[in-house]
């Protein structure tokens, strides 16, 4: 009898500490849930009120530094965010802006922008033909009443400084192989030498009509479609020597941008090709496609 109150009184005794275990775990848990749900919320009011500036007064109040600055959570927050806001405007206006900026050069300078679609290299043209020491037939070439002066033909397009890409040198004419805008250059070195001759017709001439000796430099173009050759460039320059010399050096240099069909032909005549040096640092012609 005794055994069994003794057993019934155990019983009642785990039944009473397994209800408070639950009863404890209970309470525990209904705490630790209101603390994390206020918690939850005074953490999104805060995020909210420093993207709101709720709080903007607190943190002028505080004074902040560099230092402060990076240890306040609410500065922190704002500047995550605006680094988020820049890198994602960054991201998506990055191709409109450069589409814009290249649709604007583009109209500006068509010629400078390479088209997206065009995905094969440029071939590279490019020319420059040096003076060679051949001499000159019939005097630079058969008379021409269609150019002005005499054309240059013994130009050297191998040796030395010398070299053609993608040109050809036909006839003291550089031929191009495709239409674009190409550069045209070309110097030539005259050497006057003052012969015998020539002082001869001094004796019975003015001072000023002797030392006056014009030297002219033509850069043509031939098309197919046109039967004259087309003047590109011109310049002149006057000689003027004392009479004690036997000789004068001068040079004349012209270039510029031109536009030239598949097939055109360049050439330089000057006033008398018997009076150019034709070194090859000298006297050189040259062309090279720019787009």
């Amino acid at each position: 009898m005794t055994s069994s109150h003794t057993m019934q009184y155990i019983g009642l005794l785990l039944l009473a500490a397994i209800l408070l275990q639950t009863i404890a775990v209970a309470v525990t848990f209904i705490y630790f849930s209101n603390v994390l749900s206020t918690m939850k919320e005074t953490f999104s009011k805060s995020s909210v009120s420093c993207l709101m500036r709720a709080n903007l007064r607190t943190i002028k109040a505080q004074d902040l530094n560099a230092a402060e600055g990076k240890d306040d959570p609410c500065w922190q927050v704002t500047q995550q965010l605006h680094f988020l806001i820049e890198k994602s405007m960054s991201s998506r206006y990055q191709k409109e802006i450069s589409s814009a900026v290249k649709d604007e050069v583009s109209r500006v300078l068509p010629s400078l922008v390479i088209q997206d679609q065009d995905d094969s290299p440029r071939p590279k043209i490019a020319a420059h033909v040096t003076g060679s020491y051949i001499p000159e037939k019939d005097g630079g070439g058969q008379p021409n009443r269609k150019v002005y002066g005499q054309k240059i033909q013994s130009w050297e397009s191998e040796k030395g400084l010398a070299f053609l890409q993608n040109v050809e040198l036909s006839d003291g004419e550089l031929v191009v192989p495709q239409a674009g805008l190409y550069y045209i250059y070309s110097q030539t070195y005259f050497r006057h030498t003052l012969i015998e001759e020539d002082r001869k017709e001094e004796d019975g001439m003015s001072d000023e009509s002797v030392r006056g000796k014009p030297m002219l430099q033509y850069v043509y173009k031939k098309v197919s479609s046109y039967p004259v050759p087309i003047l590109l460039m011109k310049n002149a320059r006057t000689t003027c020597w004392s009479r004690d010399t036997e000789y004068g050096l001068y040079s004349i240099y012209q270039a510029g941008l031109f536009q030239l069909g598949g097939g055109d032909r360049v050439f330089v005549t000057v006033s008398n090709v018997s009076t150019i040096d034709m070194d090859e640092k000298s006297s050189f012609f040259g062309a090279f496609l720019v787009s």
